[in-house]
């Protein structure tokens, strides 16, 4: 049993690297069939789920990898991927967050670490705006309800000649200075222009310096160099992925400014 779905494991590796997900996936599923307590092939047929953006699936074969590895970073990154789909943030952080610390422990370091802290830095963004738009939507309700009732007590006591309007008057203009200044703590804030790409508009994550002197996120520039040519966006001069400089300045000053609002992630 073992060595038939370590076979059919291998079977469907080599289709994965061939990009024939279909027959991969058939090959995975046999391996379970043979194996199910297996974490790892579940986590590979999660993978092709997941090029096949079948999240429902990849959250699925991951929740049952990790019923059997817990130690998985593979599942709860994919995990993650798949809630930060469904927009389950604080699933999604979650599970990123798992994977991170098991990353750190096995190689803090490289491309695969970089990519899941730009997730989980994205996730956590998106959850913030998300948090503060509903945070001040609440706020503003409880304004009105407190308005009306000054005003609903104010209109009471006109009509029984007493002088307390002026008072409530004073007391109901306090009362939109403190709400106001609640709901501008807590509306989500424009992301500085030096702080976003180029290309994608969006705040960085992985931000290179090109001789130029511009920056730009790395996947998107490298995406550009690959379809367009070795040529800067905007300068139009010549450039080389090899001429790209880390911008550590610009990704610290991200940082600063995610713990600013609400929240900051160190790459130990």
């Amino acid at each position: 049993m073992e060595k038939q779905a370590q076979m059919r494991k291998e079977v469907g590796n080599a289709c994965f690297r061939k990009d024939k997900l279909g027959a991969a996936i058939d090959s995975y599923t046999e391996a379970i069939a043979l194996q199910p307590n297996v974490a790892v092939y579940w986590t590979n047929r999660a993978l092709c789920f997941r090029k096949k953006k079948e999240w429902t699936r990849v959250e699925e074969d991951c929740k049952r990898a990790l019923q059997l590895d817990r130690n998985s970073h593979k599942a709860h990154y994919m995990l993650g991927l798949a809630l930060l789909e469904k927009e389950d943030y604080t699933g999604a952080i979650s599970e990123l967050g798992k994977a991170w610390d098991i990353m750190r422990s096995i190689a803090p370091h490289g491309e695969k670490a970089d990519e899941l802290w730009r997730v989980l830095a994205k996730a956590k963004f998106m959850e913030w705006e998300l948090t503060s738009s509903e945070h001040h939507w609440r706020l503003q309700n409880l304004k009105e309800v407190c308005e009306n009732a000054f005003r609903e007590y104010s209109f009471l006591h006109e009509e029984s000649g007493d002088s307390a309007p002026n008072y409530l008057s004073g007391q109901l203009q306090l009362l939109n200075e403190v709400f106001d200044k609640a709901s501008r703590a807590d509306l989500p804030t424009d992301v500085p222009d030096y702080l976003c790409c180029k290309i994608t508009f969006d705040i960085f994550t992985d931000p290179v310096l090109t001789p130029s002197g511009i920056t730009y996120e790395r996947s998107a520039l490298l995406e550009h160099l690959k379809t367009v040519g070795n040529v800067d966006p905007i300068t139009r001069q010549p450039l080389k992925e090899s001429q790209l400089i880390p911008n550590l300045a610009i990704k610290g000053a991200v940082q600063e400014f995610l713990k600013e609002h609400g929240w900051a992630y160190n790459m130990a």
